[in-house]
């Protein structure tokens, strides 16, 4: 039977978001498609590659796109726990108590981005093992629950000291992030200032102002909870035959790493709106990696393992995800007060029509509802002008 409408509407809106991002977002496909995985398993992804290629702002706006609170940190050699976790509770421990005030810090967050996560201290990281493993911050003599989604690091490089495999491997999900390609430098330019627009035009209203969410942490929580409601039944010999194929191939899976890739496949099974698995949502396991030599020949298998269950339908949204990312920008025109701000949202809708124009070629009635959404953009602009 298909999903309760609770959850349909779930999949939609957190289509919705990744599409959104992939229009705002130069060669990020990959990355934002894991992102909405690693949200549903409630894992964690490592990006790999060098500075500058929009790793923060990426996660920073799907967060804004969650409604869930987020820490982001960059860890250097002489990062102090007291940064990431919380401050010393001096009236506590005037009381002869040993706590934390973790309120805003990382143990308070539901999703975390760490930058250079690979740089912290031993005593940091230490924590850091049990936190994103069990969901546990030993705060002074008490464990202490905390509310992680998912935690997102960025690294340089990959560790080669053995002390940080551990930490490493609770990375499921790794992506190599290069900067763009020269193909494709004048849509990242385009897109590159469309969202330094929208970001300037924020900080000149109001800096702290929350946009309006598109899916909820909630829902995020339920996406998790449907996980062991997907039939893997038709896709568990496919994955075991894989998982001995990159053993023949030198693959060096953990086994924790090889059973969380059933999680894995069973989030894009549910992204895509089905009940049971088939061999198309074998797609997460490209990103399983352990170390980058080995990304070539995972891809590889799984891409054969893929083409072997016949052609994929089509990755365009269906007519419901486009009218959703629609009816959220005609909610916001209202809110865009400057020319900046009212350009941007120009080109949002006008990615969108786009979008129309391929993917629902003759539909003319939603080709109309777009253009009359531009034709009111349009109009707002013009009286500002006035």
């Amino acid at each position: 039977m298909p999903w309760p409408e609770t959850t349909q509407s779930a999949i939609r809106r957190l289509n919705s978001l990744r599409n959104d991002l992939k229009n705002s977002f130069t060669e990020r496909d990959a990355v934002v498609d894991v992102l909405a995985v690693s949200a549903i398993c409630q894992e964690h992804t490592l990006l790999v590659g060098p500075p500058g290629t929009g790793k923060t702002e990426l996660v920073t706006q799907f967060t804004r796109g969650l409604d869930a609170p987020l820490f982001t940190y960059l860890l250097t050699r002489f990062t102090e726990p007291s940064e990431i976790f919380g401050p010393l509770d001096m009236p506590a421990f005037q009381a002869g108590r040993y706590e934390i005030r973790t309120e805003r810090m990382l143990p308070d967050a539901s999703v975390a981005f760490l930058d250079e996560v690979f740089q912290g201290s031993s005593a940091i990281l230490n924590t850091l093992l049990t936190l994103v493993h069990e969901r546990v911050f030993h705060n002074g003599a008490r464990r202490q629950r905390v509310p992680l989604i998912t935690l997102v690091g960025a690294s340089n490089e990959l560790p080669e000291d053995p002390t940080l495999q551990a930490f490493s491997d609770r990375f499921v999900l790794r992506l190599d992030v290069e900067p763009v390609g020269d193909s494709e430098l004048d849509a990242l330019l385009d897109r590159g200032w469309a969202l330094e627009l929208e970001r300037m035009e924020r900080e000149a209203d109001d800096p702290d102002e929350t946009p309006l969410a598109r899916v909820t942490e909630a829902q995020i929580r339920e996406l998790h909870d449907r996980l062991r409601e997907v039939d893997l039944t038709a896709i568990r010999p496919v994955y075991g035959q894989l998982l001995r194929e990159l053993r023949a191939e030198g693959e060096r899976l953990s086994d924790r790493r090889m059973v969380k890739g059933l999680k894995l496949v069973a989030a894009a099974t549910l992204l895509d709106n089905r009940e049971v698995a088939q061999r198309a949502d074998l797609w997460p396991l490209r990103h399983m990696w352990t170390a980058r030599e080995e990304a070539n020949v995972l891809h590889k298998l799984v891409d054969q393992h893929i083409d072997e269950g016949g052609p994929i339908k089509p990755t365009g949204r269906i007519r419901e995800d486009i009218l959703d990312s629609l009816a959220l920008l005609q909610s916001q025109l209202e809110r865009q007060r400057g020319q900046t701000a009212l350009g941007a949202h120009l080109m949002q809708l006008g990615r969108l029509r786009r979008e129309v124009l391929v993917e629902h070629n003759g539909d003319n009635q939603l080709l109309g509802q777009m253009d009359g959404a531009i034709r009111a953009a349009l109009s707002r602009l013009e009286s500002r002008n006035v």
